[in-house]
């Protein structure tokens, strides 16, 4: 049995797929024998998409990563999957078969009714005053490694990962750093390694069988906690995610289970770190592409007071936040979200059926000339309030959108800020002009060198 009709055996209350003969109608290219256009995918998703469009049109069909889905693209087809206003489109079943052996029951994985519960009762641990010291934690802790990156040149990819991963043990969890906090931080790389390994059974000896047991180390770390961090009597002050987490209650006053809570920690963590990781590399890199625009952050930051803490002041780094968003534009850290239609719709002229995987292509939409004029150009200034008046407001959905919409996009908008200020603040970033040159772009994009760049200090 392969992983993906196992995965549809243990989740009878999935529709089966459609039908080969039903997509047909459906202009597109289904590519080579077995492995689809899954490879042309992975070496440039936009070039792919642009080459299917020219072809087809901006609905057509695709074989890849071992299913025929259908593409819809632009932010007509991002308003109607994302919004999804009739409750169209199920993300538990589009994103399940390629993620339920390492993130199951994420909150990226739930639909409906279940999704909004559990939403909600996570939602206490993003309100104004936890957030106030995830900040104060993230300066301290930003501003201490990133004080050792001075006069050398480093990989910063892996220098933002392991700060990011840090940041995320002790903000997320309340972990010190040291033996145990490193485990918990390599059991996360190995799960996200092992979403896109070749082989997706794990079978003795592959990335996904790593993946399966680093899991299973992260499920009863987490289960073990949870009784303590229900009463504080561990996680230092309580303040921590996961410790507001436990202490959360539904409508009725009811805690989740430890299960759930286990599943949603395990799901949170990955994304805390990893799509961040993948934002700063790319802002970095286009910093130090674009000088004029470094100096105009820098400049920005200047103008903070010396004598009050970064945290409390992110509300003023506005061209700051604007070059962030323009980053997610040109390289989105979720470059395409998928779904599956629990009931037959029509959208661009044709009749699509139930049980069809479905996809929306982020990075597509995000270089399309007619709403971002050079869409290769970095202009964070398209951001402002008069450039963005009258585009759609699903021509950038880096965060996804609609009751999906990315429950921590304030957290990673606020880590950015802290992260670019103490940055910019003490150096000056230079790189070669081939640095950053090839990317992985999935799962989540990825410089191939690892971005070489070097960190000059100010006079």
């Amino acid at each position: 049995m392969t992983a993906l009709a196992h995965t549809f055996k243990a989740n009878p209350h999935w529709l089966p797929r459609a039908p080969k003969d039903a997509l047909a109608h459906i202009p597109g290219d289904n590519g080579l024998p077995i492995v689809g256009n899954t490879l042309r995918m992975l070496r440039d998703p936009v070039r792919f998409g642009t080459r299917m469009v020219e072809r087809f049109g901006p609905v057509y069909r695709n074989r890849s990563f071992g299913e025929t889905n259908i593409a819809l693209l632009g932010p007509e087809a991002n308003e109607l999957v994302l919004f999804d206003r009739d409750k169209l489109f199920s993300s538990e079943q589009g994103w399940g078969p390629l993620l339920n052996l390492l993130f199951p029951r994420g909150l990226m994985l739930m639909d409906f009714d279940h999704h909004r519960a559990d939403r909600k009762v996570m939602s206490v641990a993003f309100k104004p005053e936890p957030m106030r010291h995830y900040a104060t934690q993230l300066d301290a802790g930003i501003a201490a490694q990133v004080a050792s990156w001075g006069g050398r040149q480093m990989r910063f990819y892996d220098a933002i990962k392991k700060l990011t991963l840090d940041l995320a043990a002790t903000s997320f969890l309340g972990v010190e750093l040291g033996a145990e906090a490193s485990r918990i931080n390599q059991a996360f790389v190995d799960e996200v390694q092992a979403s896109i390994a070749p082989i997706r059974v794990p079978l003795p000896g592959t990335m996904m069988r790593k993946g399966v047991r680093a899991r299973a180390y992260l499920i009863d770390w987490f289960e073990r906690e949870i009784p303590d961090r229900r009463h504080g009597a561990k996680g230092g002050n309580g303040e921590d995610f996961f410790s507001q987490f436990c202490r959360a209650t539904d409508d009725d006053g009811q805690p989740l289970s430890a299960a759930a809570i286990a599943d949603h920690m395990n799901f949170l963590m990955m994304a805390a770190h990893d799509t961040i990781t993948s934002s700063a590399t790319t802002l970095v890199m286009l910093l130090a592409r674009n000088p004029d625009w470094q100096e105009k952050l820098r400049a920005e930051i200047a103008t903070l007071d010396s004598q009050v803490p970064f945290a409390e002041q992110l509300d003023r780094l506005v061209l700051t936040e604007y070059a962030f968003k323009e980053a997610l534009r040109l390289m989105p850290p979720v470059p395409s979200l998928p779904r599956r239609a629990l009931r037959d719709f029509e959208f661009g002229g044709y009749r699509i059926p139930a049980g069809t995987q479905v996809g929306i292509g982020i990075t597509w939409t995000h270089n399309m000339p007619d709403i971002w004029p050079e869409p290769t150009r970095f202009d964070p200034l398209r951001f402002t309030p008069e450039a963005s008046r009258g585009r759609h407001r699903f021509a950038w959905v880096p965060f996804g959108g609609g009751a999906h919409m990315c429950i921590g996009l304030h957290f990673a908008t606020m880590q950015m800020k802290l992260l670019m200020a103490n940055l910019l603040s003490r150096y000056r970033i230079e790189a070669d002009p081939s640095s950053g040159a090839a990317w992985q772009f999935f799962p989540i994009p990825r410089p191939k060198d690892g971005l070489p760049v070097r960190f000059v200090p100010l006079s």
